[in-house]
């Protein structure tokens, strides 16, 4: 090969590196691109987004700041304060989205309208135009000495389709102006209603603001209280912790025992795990099956703990375990079988309150907490079947069922298989 033929080769071979180099600079931000449009939310989702959020915030002053407690509990108060106040800065961000979509939106209309109006100007002016070279030759007479005046007929042919065309372009044109001028006007009213809701919305967060900066306060001087007194405080929190403790290693040993007792019934095998009749693993395919779609074991709920190692919401620099969630219900609520299954325990607590453990194959949902039981261990329970009547603490005046779901030996989320709030 010859020196020629070499750079030749070379240059061609960087200059098809150089190509695909950019074709690859091209698509990966074309994607991008792409990938962050597709991110960005729409008025539709923020709309949603702010009435669930709403909701919640409702939620929270019927259950927690409606409830009648005995005594003053300054843990409680700032834990309630805490929920309220992110949930609320959560609705002013979404409200200042939502308002900067409508802005996007009403700017997006008001060039479409320029150019739209720019549009109907020149068609005006272009009907204008024929109407009049119209008027000009429209007698009959006129249009007929236009076509006998040909010099051939094949001329005369032509002449006639072009007064044809014409007139058919301006039947065209008159069309045109009347659609324009609807598609103005559809524009135009969606407008003035776009800036009437972008108007509420600012009202909305000026008044969430407001509510938001009170709340605020409230916290501050609460949270001054705690961190004066924070010893006190710390160990009524760890002293609440160990009971909690205690009552999850009694569910563990509970479930523990139940799986060597049924694995001793059903097969001659050991294991620290539930052996499965065939019927028990229809079940556990069903029920997990339905992960993230099984209904809520309350009808109005809002979650007050989560579920895993979570920071304590009064007091800063302590921990907490948490099995399962507590979720906040109305007083005489009734708990609700999240599956069918049978009663694989009920136990009673040294308060008196009872736990319901229903079996679904090798999956135990949990039900703590309870006032009373209307069920009886190895009784089959249907989906949504009531179970019990949850507590009512006379001290905080709230209404709380522990629920968890346990897996084997092994907890779970419980958010991860109930239905999105």
């Amino acid at each position: 090969m010859s020196i020629y033929t070499l750079s030749v080769f070379q240059s061609s071979t960087s200059g098809k590196r150089r190509t695909t180099l950019a074709a690859f600079v091209f698509f990966a931000f074309y994607f991008f691109c792409l990938s962050a449009y597709a991110q960005e939310p729409t008025q539709k989702s923020l709309e949603s987004k702010r009435a669930r959020l709403q909701l919640e915030i409702k939620k929270i002053n019927s259950l927690l700041f409606n409830s009648k407690a005995e005594e003053k509990n300054i843990l409680n108060e700032v834990s309630d304060l805490n929920r309220k106040i992110e949930v609320r800065s959560r609705l002013i961000r979404t409200i200042h989205q939502e308002t900067a979509v409508l802005n996007k939106n009403i700017k997006a209309n008001q060039t479409k309208t320029k150019e739209l109006e720019k549009e109907l100007l020149l068609l005006k002016e272009d009907y204008a135009t024929m109407i009049f070279m119209s008027y000009k030759s429209k007698s009959t007479q006129s249009r007929l000495l236009f076509i006998l005046s040909s010099e051939s007929f094949y001329q005369g042919y032509k002449r006639f389709q072009y007064m044809t065309q014409y007139t058919e372009f301006r039947k065209d044109q008159g069309y045109e102006i009347v659609v324009q001028t609807e598609k103005l006007k559809v524009i135009n009213d969606d407008l003035k209603v776009q800036k009437i809701e972008k108007q509420n919305l600012i009202s909305e967060q000026k008044e969430e603001q407001s509510k938001i900066e009170i709340e605020k306060k409230q916290h501050e001087y609460l949270a001054k209280e705690i961190t004066t007194e924070k010893k006190k405080y710390t160990t009524q929190i760890k002293k609440k912790q160990k009971e909690e403790r205690i009552m999850d290693r009694q569910i563990e040993k509970l479930i523990r025992n139940a799986i060597s007792t049924s694995n001793k019934k059903n097969s001659t095998e050991e294991s620290s795990n539930f052996i499965l009749t065939p019927e028990a693993k229809e079940l556990t395919s069903k029920f997990t099956n339905n992960k993230g779609k099984l209904p809520w074991p309350v009808n109005n709920a809002l979650v007050v703990r989560k579920y895993g190692k979570i920071p304590h919401e009064s007091v800063r620099g302590i921990t907490i375990q948490s099995n399962g969630i507590h979720i906040a219900t109305d007083k005489k609520a009734r708990a609700k079988a999240v599956f069918e299954g049978t009663v694989l325990a009920i136990q009673v607590s040294s308060s008196g309150m009872k736990t319901v453990y229903i079996q679904h194959g090798n999956y135990i949902s949990l039900y703590s907490n309870l006032e009373t039981v209307s069920l009886q261990k190895g009784d089959n329970v249907s989906l949504q079947q009531s179970i019990g009547e949850i507590h009512t603490d006379k001290v905080t005046g709230k209404t709380l069922l522990k629920f968890q779901i346990w897996r084997d030996t092994k907890t779970e989320n419980p958010t991860d298989w109930l239905l999105r709030l």
